[in-house]
């Protein structure tokens, strides 16, 4: 982890900067995601979702887990206190836009019936992080 002394905020504003990293940002808000429902969501493929996971770990915003054959993505909050709150105040932002709520549509569709995706088969369901919600079902 990345002390506050050292944070680079250069280098989250460069993560926010990109719509794909935005929308991986407000599937995750409270929720620990495997990679497999972001490339069922997103529509893209996983070495490009897993790509822009990456880029947002090094920014310091999303930590991961393995847990056998599945990788799993949640957000942490920055050491840094302004990093914290331009992290929280886009947060908010994304929650309002038309876009982002339809992913988060798709995402509770998919979470509450996995079995109606053939690539989500088999697949561990989202879990809370500190007071998120897994799915809306």
């Amino acid at each position: 982890m990345v002390s506050a002394k050292n944070y680079d905020l250069a280098r989250l504003f460069a993560a926010l900067a990109d719509r794909t990293r935005l929308r991986l940002l407000n599937l995750m808000d409270g929720k620990e995601v495997c990679v497999c429902y972001f490339v069922e969501i997103l529509g893209q493929s996983q070495p490009k979702v897993s790509r822009h996971l990456a880029y947002l770990r090094r920014a310091g915003v999303v930590a991961a887990r393995r847990e056998g054959k599945w990788m799993h993505y949640r957000m942490v909050a920055p050491q840094h206190d302004g990093a914290r709150r331009i992290l929280k105040e886009v947060l908010a932002a994304l929650s309002e836009d038309g876009a982002m709520q339809a992913d988060r549509r798709k995402f509770n569709k998919a979470c509450c019936a996995p079995q109606k995706q053939a690539a989500l088969e088999g697949a561990p369901l989202p879990a809370a992080v500190e007071g998120g919600s897994s799915c809306a079902c």
